[in-house]
């Protein structure tokens, strides 16, 4: 059965353009099953689907003549007098894939449909060899929202985030946020229905990101040590990320963890966001916090506390939205998030009146007048606060 992603209204404007798609996100997000729907919704004929784990394809696409490709592909049923299109799944598997890619869209105006699991390869590679003739799509484990649908619940979207509470909504889909909140949101996972086997495959995908996908894009061959440092930065979730602390920690040189920390970044597995500065001399304008692409993934890694959790979830549900950053006086005051600069988040499990109004004054010194509670509880006050499960 095909659930629909947000992305997915984007991935058929851009599937009927000539440009190269490309798909990129952390493994077992579902780029694969977008992809075979495209093909089955816009080109069920003179189309074919490649997967380079497999080694004959990855073995076809390495041939230096690349008129052979169009040989080989010939003999397998597409005409080439009419309009083809390729999907290539896995493309990080094969370095000199652009090159091949260029080539066959320059030469036969090939539809090239791509997917990979590092932003680092596809972004920089496909953007050198691709320039004008691509759009990369990033793809993240399911938002609340579509967590619901994955799980058969209605529910609506709502381009606001200050949606007013009702409780009724908060009885109906409460044990279901708080699924999301501990299990996150690879498709997989969430189809799962048994709580040991939703954990066995988040191990499955945190050993395979660090034994595939790292291992074909650096050259660090100890898993273990990666393991740890992916545990100690696990354990920082939602604080300011702190290289020589890491350093220390997990005996790496402090260049190592900052190469590793970008890696996986760049990878999908972590975000930084950055600090909102108005007053450099009172603020703290260099330190970055860090949170989890996946809270499945970072409860696997640690146990955190359940307000560290529940910020996470909130961080995974309000990207999608737009801009993030945080506030922070040297006073240890903060603001959880800010949101395209225009707007105040703080986000807390119950959330108070006070809570409110320390927001609205840190808010005021930035000059935002907008901001609410992130609440994960029924709140006690309902004047500007928004419950998380709403946020879809």
């Amino acid at each position: 059965m095909f659930f629909e992603r947000k992305i997915y209204n984007s991935l058929k404007d851009h599937a009927l353009q000539e440009q190269v798609t490309l798909i990129t996100g952390l493994r077992r997000t579902g780029k694969t099953t977008l992809v075979k729907q495209l093909l089955h919704d816009f080109f069920p004929k003179n189309s074919m689907y490649f997967d380079l784990e497999r080694l004959d394809n990855r073995s076809l696409f390495s041939e230096k003549n690349y008129d052979n490709i169009i040989l080989a592909i010939q003999q397998r049923g597409i005409d080439i007098k009419k309009k083809i299109t390729i999907a290539i799944d896995e493309a990080q598997l094969l370095p000199n894939l652009p090159s091949v890619v260029k080539y066959l869209y320059d030469t036969y105006g090939i539809k090239f449909i791509i997917t990979g699991s590092s932003s680092y390869y596809l972004k920089n590679l496909f953007s050198e060899s691709l320039a004008g003739r691509k759009k990369i799509f990033e793809l993240y484990p399911l938002d609340f929202g579509e967590f619901l649908t994955f799980k058969s619940i209605e529910w609506s979207h709502s381009e606001k985030l200050n949606v007013p509470f009702l409780n009724a909504e908060y009885e109906r889909l409460k044990d279901f946020y708080n699924e999301f909140i501990e299990f996150g949101g690879f498709p997989d996972v969430v189809l799962n229905n048994m709580e040991n086997h939703k954990k066995d495959l988040l191990e499955d995908i945190i050993s395979s990101y660090i034994n595939i996908d790292i291992k074909w894009l650096s050259d660090f061959k100890n898993a273990d040590s990666i393991r740890n440092l992916l545990i100690m930065t696990a354990s920082r979730t939602g604080t300011r990320l702190d290289i020589s602390k890491l350093a220390a920690l997990t005996g790496l040189s402090k260049p190592t963890v900052t190469n590793y920390i970008e890696l996986f970044e760049k990878t999908y597995l972590i975000k930084r966001i950055p600090v909102v500065s108005k007053n450099p001399d009172r603020e703290i304008v260099k330190a970055k916090k860090i949170f989890f692409c996946d809270n499945g993934i970072l409860n696997s890694l640690v146990r955190v506390s359940g307000g560290v959790l529940f910020e996470n979830a909130v961080y995974n549900q309000l990207h999608h939205f737009g801009s993030l950053a945080y506030y922070s006086l040297k006073t240890g005051h903060e603001i959880d998030f800010i949101l395209d600069n225009k707007l105040a988040l703080e986000v807390k499990e119950t959330a108070t009146k006070s809570d409110l109004l320390l927001t609205a004054k840190l808010a005021n010194n930035l000059g935002i007048k907008d901001c609410f509670i992130i609440s994960k509880n029924p709140p006690r006050e309902l004047e500007k606060t928004i419950w998380g499960g709403a946020i879809k």
